[in-house]
């Protein structure tokens, strides 16, 4: 479907292009969607930030997303959880784990513990695709605390599943591609290279520098 998530950034940004004029913030899921959100925010004249949020991983099964965690420590639990083998117990443990690489990663994306305000601006909110949705869900409900002036989900691959529960957090949802049957994110880019913690700082401070 996509070459690269170049491609598919830029596919993404012709679709928001409405958004050009309202210098729109683009936040991106680390860490593979940064190099995406740069371009977007490039496209659309905007800022680009990172919203730091993390998938709780299913027991035996890392790939698969029995959750999602912000930053502020809120969580949400898919309700096939339990069925995957995550009792209670597994889940606090699971969480511990994914603030502390939140908390690393803010000291690493941003020095001083400063993100962008999201308040009252045009947040959009980018990731490279939606399995379960569950760290999207995570993302919006984390913004929209901050009382964005309107909140954009914008992806170009996702579930219908992951779209529907995504839906009612965000005001508007863009979403290039709905398959079928979605077994992986990767499987719908020719080129899927992993984004390295350099690579996401690298991108950021370009930004801020440019």
């Amino acid at each position: 479907m996509f070459l690269n998530r170049m491609d598919a950034a830029q596919q993404l940004a012709d679709r928001l292009v409405g958004c050009k004029d309202k210098h729109p913030l683009v936040l991106a899921i680390p860490r593979g969607a940064v190099p995406m959100g740069k371009l977007i925010a490039e496209r659309l004249h905007g800022d680009l930030d990172v919203v730091l949020v993390r998938k709780l991983r299913a027991p035996y099964c890392e790939e698969v997303a029995i959750g999602a965690i912000d930053e502020r420590g809120w969580t949400y639990v898919s309700p096939h959880a339990a069925r995957l083998g995550a009792d209670q117990d597994y889940i606090a443990a699971e969480k511990h784990a994914q603030m502390a690489v939140i908390s690393e990663r803010r000291h690493r994306y941003t020095p001083l513990g400063k993100s962008i305000d999201p308040t009252d601006r045009w947040v959009i909110v980018v990731d490279d695709g939606l399995a379960t949705g569950a760290t999207m869900i995570a993302a919006l409900h984390s913004l929209r605390r901050a009382e964005p002036r309107k909140l954009i989900c914008a992806v170009p691959v996702a579930s219908a599943e992951a779209l529907s529960r995504v839906r009612p957090l965000a005001d508007e949802v863009v979403c290039l591609h709905v398959p079928i049957d979605l077994h992986s994110i990767g499987q719908h880019y020719q080129e899927f290279n992993e984004v390295s913690d350099a690579d996401v700082m690298a991108l950021l401070s370009s930004m801020k520098n440019g």
